[in-house]
């Protein structure tokens, strides 16, 4: 296991470095200029070539993505072209919004998910199994933005229980009020992602329910619960880590749209002005950023399902490839 980690690791640190390359690639193919956003519609010729000169511009591509390269390694992902600020301290402080909303609205998701997933799956001759999983298909479909515009009418506009958007000035300082604006954005992400979530419970419960071991235990005389906790729950978390993994990720990267529809001082928000107003150190940290919490999140849950499962322990003892 301490050689695979090894590996997996050797794997993470060079999926980030391709990525990082890409990125800078990519954003360079773009069309525009990085000096444009410190420029005016009527700009001279002098005036564009200061610009290029100040944001480094004029400067080959390689000499370019080693400044980037060498100042990623030092924490300093440089300053902003517009406000002249610091990238590194920006993000840190957007995400004190996006980093609570992304997990509680997960830890929620999964809550949800496991309770209905195992009982769609338990009861899918009842009636309320059916429904629970004919809501789980449902959720899949509807936008996640409707989903947040149905709450506010509902709870904000309507019920008057919660703020419809925005955050407190102070941050954290009040944790009740961070907490209440954070509610309905939550419970907008939580929704959604419980429904996908739901479907792999309720298929990965299926698969335990009518396994041989677990018919096999029931006929060595345990009950029911017992043989499904005992020998059931292992073999159906192992798929649904994975997956919670990947929706982990998801959330966060797609938190864009739902701090839009809240108005809320996140990382999406912070990206679409970047974008807007073609603030290449801001999208470029942004984006590297959200890069590494992918890769991070996928091999925490990789070393989790090997950590789950003895059987994945053992195929990498046995395959040096796995």
């Amino acid at each position: 296991m301490l050689a695979y980690l090894l590996r997996r690791s050797a794997f993470l640190v060079v999926s980030f470095l391709v990525a990082m390359t890409v990125l800078f690639v990519l954003l360079r193919l773009l069309p525009g200029d990085p000096s444009n956003a410190l420029l005016s519609v009527n700009a001279t010729q002098e005036q564009i070539d200061a610009a290029r000169e100040q944001v480094g511009a004029d400067r080959p591509l390689g000499e370019q993505f080693a400044a980037w390269f060498g100042g990623v390694l030092t924490f300093d992902l440089g300053s902003s072209f517009v406000s002249s600020l610091p990238v590194g301290p920006e993000i840190a402080s957007r995400l004190q919004v996006t980093v609570p909303l992304t997990l509680l609205a997960f830890l929620l998701a999964v809550v949800l998910a496991l309770v209905a997933g195992v009982v769609s799956a338990l009861r899918a001759d009842r009636w309320y199994g059916i429904a629970l999983s004919g809501l789980s298909q449902l959720g899949i479909a509807v936008p996640v933005f409707w989903v947040g515009i149905l709450l506010v009418s509902v709870f904000a506009v309507t019920l008057r229980l919660f703020p419809s958007g925005g955050f407190p000035r102070d941050d954290w300082a009040d944790p009740a009020a961070a907490l209440t604006s954070l509610a309905l954005p939550v419970i907008t992400i939580a929704i959604v992602m419980s429904a996908s979530i739901t479907r792999y419970v309720r298929s990965a419960t299926l698969d335990v329910v009518g396994s041989d071991y677990l018919r096999s235990a029931r006929a060595q005389g345990a009950g029911f619960g017992e043989a499904l906790l005992r020998h059931g729950a292992r073999n159906a978390a192992v798929p649904v880590v994975a997956i919670l993994g990947i929706e982990l990720a998801t959330t966060f990267l797609g938190a864009v749209v739902v701090e839009s529809v809240f108005s809320l001082p996140g990382l999406g928000s912070m990206l679409l002005t970047a974008i807007q107003q073609h603030d290449y150190p801001n999208i470029q940290g942004i984006l590297l950023v959200s890069t590494l919490v992918v890769l991070l999140t996928g091999f925490v849950a990789d070393i989790a399902q090997r950590l789950i499962d003895p059987r994945l322990r053992t195929s990498i003892s046995g395959n040096g490839l796995r």
